[in-house]
C-alpha cells in the first residue's frame, strides 16, 4: 500500500470518527439534561451514516463517542506545543499553543455544558485530559532541557495548564460571563506557565 494510500484511508477513518462522534453529542443535546441516558447506539450510527457495527468499531461506549473530538483535541498538545518556534519563551509558546488548539474553532457552548454538567462524561474528558498531560509533558521537557521521566517540572506544569483549561471552561460557562472564551484562556494560562523551570 502507498504512502497516498495509507494516508487517505487514515484521513477517512478520522473523518468517519468525527462524524460519530458529532452526532452523538448533538442527539444527547436534543434530548435536554439527561441527553446522555436517552441516547441509542443505532441513533447515533444512523444520525452519523453508519451501521452500528462500524459505530462499534470506532467507540465502546457513548460517553466516550460524545467526547471524542475533545479527547483528540487534547492530545495534540503536545504536537501543538513542539511546533511553535524555538525564540518563544515556554509559557509564551505554551499559551499561544494551548489557545489555538482550543479556541480554533472555538468550543460549542452546549456541547461543552452537557460534557461539563454530566458525571459520566466528564469522566470521560478527564480521561483524555490524562493522556494530554503526558505528550504535553514530554513536549514542556523536551523544549526546557529537563527529563519527563525524573524531573517533576514538565509534568506538574503540563497537568497545571490542563486544570487551566477546565477553569477557563467553567468560567466560560457561568452565567453572566461576557469574556471570550480564548480571553479567558489565555488569562487562566497565564496564572500556571511560568517562563522556564526552576533553577537548579
Amino acid at each position: 500500500m502507498t504512502d497516498d494510500a495509507i494516508d487517505l484511508r487514515a484521513r477517512h477513518k478520522q473523518a468517519t470518527r468525527e462524524a460519530i462522534s458529532h452526532a452523538a453529542l448533538r442527539l444527547a443535546i436534543e434530548q435536554g439534561p439527561n441527553g446522555l441516558a436517552l441516547v441509542r447506539v443505532h441513533d447515533i450510527a444512523s444520525a452519523a451514516g453508519v451501521s452500528p457495527r462500524t459505530y462499534n468499531n470506532y467507540f465502546s461506549s457513548r460517553e466516550e463517542a460524545i467526547c471524542a473530538f475533545q479527547a483528540d483535541q487534547s492530545r495534540r498538545a503536545g504536537q501543538a506545543l513542539r511546533a511553535r518556534p524555538a525564540g518563544e519563551s515556554l509559557g509564551e509558546a505554551v499559551i499561544a499553543a494551548v489557545v489555538e488548539l482550543y479556541t480554533d474553532p472555538e468550543p460549542d457552548k452546549a456541547g461543552l455544558r452537557m460534557i461539563m454538567s454530566t458525571p459520566e462524561l466528564e469522566g470521560e474528558a478527564l480521561k483524555a485530559f490524562s493522556v494530554a498531560e503526558e505528550a504535553l509533558a514530554e513536549a514542556i521537557a523536551a523544549r526546557t532541557g529537563t527529563d519527563a521521566e525524573r524531573d517533576l517540572f514538565p509534568a506538574v506544569t503540563a497537568a497545571a495548564v490542563a486544570g487551566a483549561v477546565r477553569v477557563a471552561g467553567r468560567r466560560w460557562l457561568a452565567p453572566g460571563t461576557t469574556a471570550s472564551f480564548p480571553d479567558l484562556l489565555r488569562d487562566a494560562l497565564s496564572c500556571v506557565v511560568p517562563a522556564g523551570p526552576p533553577e537548579g
